[in-house]
């Protein structure tokens, strides 16, 4: 029995949540859940982000599942940045989430017939880089006004999530492993970046490595994704890329992640990519397939990994009806992973 936290948070979350844990019970995997109000509509009711209280008891559960949080757009009552930093980042941070490990797959339908079919991982180093908060303003508000905003890399973070990636690539059959940065530009970070790939790359004789830089990374994951078996970047670079390899894969609404905590000294997170789309709310429209393949990336992390393939493998020939609700999608691919007991 695994204790699982749900936070379904804003817009069409809850929708998507509820979908994913549906296709998780249908798997025979035993859960517990309990759910967690966390999102705009928290804040916009009580000016609470994430209370001391409930991170303390986040901590305590196997696995969190989230399903997107943000006001509606044009909304004012949520301050920019005030969800990112006081929720999504500190789970980050607090639970040592230092691997965001993002799969892309080009799904049976709903692909660009523009790009070649993709199947690549893309790890994102998710605790340090320019999203750590280092910097300030000098003379704000002034006409000499200075921001700066500094980008922390060390070589403790640098290495655990190059060496997670070389391990994720050496256990996959293309064994390739690609390093993105910006390292004729970013002098710094980057010489810690490539120098630290090149010493671990030592550890790892079977597994090819290239580097690109991240502009040349975009125009190649549009013209050659196929190029690509693993990629392994900072914060920022990664945030950027996994954006656009969702759009070359089917679409924002197939992308699934995981914010990961390798040591297991407390809970990961896994959550769809995209965002919280209040327009659509209660209409059925919703595509639940990021929420329920990241429940699959949950079972996997929590080594039920039966479970989970039978998931990955019902959405791997998977294509919706025309039409079809966000309910009837979750219904549809349930009795799939059911009927594959």
């Amino acid at each position: 029995m695994y204790n699982i936290a749900l936070i379904g948070g804003d817009g069409i979350g809850p929708e998507v949540v509820e979908q994913a844990m549906k296709v998780i019970d249908a798997t025979g995997v035993k859960t517990s859940s309990t759910s967690y109000n966390l999102g705009a509509s928290r804040y916009i009711r009580t000016k609470e982000v994430l209370p001391d209280s409930v991170l303390d008891e986040l901590r305590t559960f196997d696995a969190i599942l989230l399903g997107a949080v943000g006001p509606a757009i044009g909304s004012k009552e949520v301050p920019s940045g005030t969800l990112e930093r006081g929720l999504l980042l500190k789970l980050r941070f607090e639970l040592d989430l230092y691997i965001n490990l993002r799969p892309f797959v080009t799904p049976p339908s709903g692909a660009n017939p523009a790009f070649e079919t993709v199947d690549f991982v893309v790890i994102r180093e998710n605790t340090e880089g320019t999203y750590a908060g280092e910097g300030g303003f000098l003379r704000k508000g002034t006409p000499n006004e200075v921001a700066t905003q500094g980008s922390v890399n060390t070589r403790f973070g640098v290495e655990r999530a190059i060496r997670f990636a070389f391990e994720l690539a050496n256990s996959r059959p293309a064994k390739n492993l690609t390093l993105v940065h910006k390292t004729n530009v970013l002098t710094f970070s980057g010489d810690l970046w490539q120098r630290t790939f090149d010493a671990v790359a030592l550890e790892f004789l079977g597994v090819s490595t290239s580097y690109n830089h991240v502009d040349a990374a975009c125009i190649y994951m549009v013209e050659s994704p196929s190029r690509y078996d693993v990629i392994v970047t900072d914060n920022l670079f990664g945030d950027i890329l996994t954006d656009l390899a969702g759009a070359i894969s089917g679409g924002i609404g197939h992308a699934a992640s995981a914010n990961l905590n390798p040591a297991r000294t407390g809970p990961s997170l896994f959550e769809p990519v995209h965002g919280a789309a209040h327009d659509i709310v209660g209409t059925g429209k919703a595509n639940p397939i990021a929420a329920i393949r990241s429940g699959a990336l949950m079972l996997d992390f929590l080594g039920e990994s039966q479970g989970a393939n039978k998931i990955f493998s019902v959405l791997s020939d998977f294509a919706p009806e025309s039409g079809a609700t966000t309910s009837q999608i979750g219904d549809a691919i349930a009795e799939r992973v059911s009927n594959a007991n």
